[in-house]
């Protein structure tokens, strides 16, 4: 566990994750005072690299659960192995029959065979899911919950007794409760506004694009064949897209896609040719990509604004 603010930092950075101050001391917090993380922020700045390297600095395996529309209980929590429960019944035939067998009416039979239930919705065919396999673990572990922006208000509201009590009820077996507190990080791109029930069970933070210097620190680190004054120029001509009104800016992991492609590439520079032929790996849209080409346009003094 941390020991700091700065052995967060540290620890995180051996899984070469460059935590700013603000999420050293929210993860430290988190762990201090056992509440969950709600990470909000623009997709792609590293909310869920945050939990992954979260995990491997304690020493902790990471449990995720991919959030999306439609996402219910059945499929975050648990289901019942029917296959496995129609195999019993088959195995065990000779003994049901025992069961039954003296039975004068179906209504009985029924009786006989309901006060067996017990032995098919137990633990044996129970197949946990995300959330219940990080509650019913063994060892401590990283609950990474990504993406809840995308699942159902239903959904959101079924997790507030997980993030408030971590436990959960299952009809046929009551509550569990986890062996272990599991650390959360529940990651949110902001397509929704999430419940203040659900902000109260967490401590929040914002992830932003970061500084200039921030992410030049990054590629650095996760990039380290681009040559430095390559990795200077990538940097600079990414923070000059996010500042035009594009429909999707590029992301921290898209800086590094490209940089990892200028590495393929030999580049040497970022001329106007090269930038043109790769931009795509920083713009997925049509328009953006037009309207960045007009940008470095024949114009000399538009073309000047990329060249570094």
């Amino acid at each position: 566990m941390f020991k700091d603010i700065a052995d967060v930092r540290e620890r995180l950075g051996k899984q070469q994750y460059i935590a700013s101050e603000e999420i050293g001391t929210v993860t430290f917090l988190a762990q201090s005072l056992c509440k969950p993380i709600l990470a909000e922020g623009p997709a792609g700045v590293g909310k869920t690299e945050l939990a992954k390297a979260w995990a491997k600095a304690i020493g902790r395996p990471l449990i995720r659960l991919q959030c999306y529309e439609g996402l219910d209980e059945s499929k975050a929590l648990y289901e019942w192995e029917y296959a496995k429960q129609m195999l019993y019944t088959q195995l065990l035939r000779e003994t049901l029959h025992k069961v039954i067998g003296d039975v004068q009416s179906l209504a009985e039979a029924a009786d006989r065979l309901a006060q067996e239930e017990d032995v098919f919705f137990s633990e044996n065919f129970l197949l946990p899911r995300p959330l219940l396999s990080a509650l019913m673990s063994d060892e401590p572990v990283v609950l990474l919950i990504d993406e809840i922006d995308r699942a159902d208000v239903e959904f959101e509201a079924f997790l507030l007794e997980v993030l408030s009590d971590f436990q959960v009820s299952v009809p046929e077996l009551g509550t569990i409760a986890a062996k272990h507190q599991p650390m959360v990080l529940l990651t949110s791109n902001n397509t929704r506004e999430l419940s203040e029930a659900l902000k109260r069970r967490c401590l929040y933070l914002y992830v932003d694009y970061p500084a200039q210097e921030a992410e030049l620190d990054i590629v650095r680190l996760k990039v380290p064949d681009l040559r430095p004054e390559l990795a200077h120029q990538a940097v600079a001509v990414v923070h000059q897209l996010r500042n035009m009104d594009l429909r999707k800016v590029p992301s921290i992991s898209e800086t590094l896609d490209w940089a990892r492609a200028l590495v393929t590439l030999n580049a040497t520079t970022i001329d106007e040719k090269t930038l043109s032929n790769t931009l795509t790996v920083l713009l997925k849209y049509e328009t953006d990509v037009a309207k960045a080409k007009r940008m470095m346009g024949s114009s000399g003094s538009q073309r000047g604004r990329w060249e570094k």
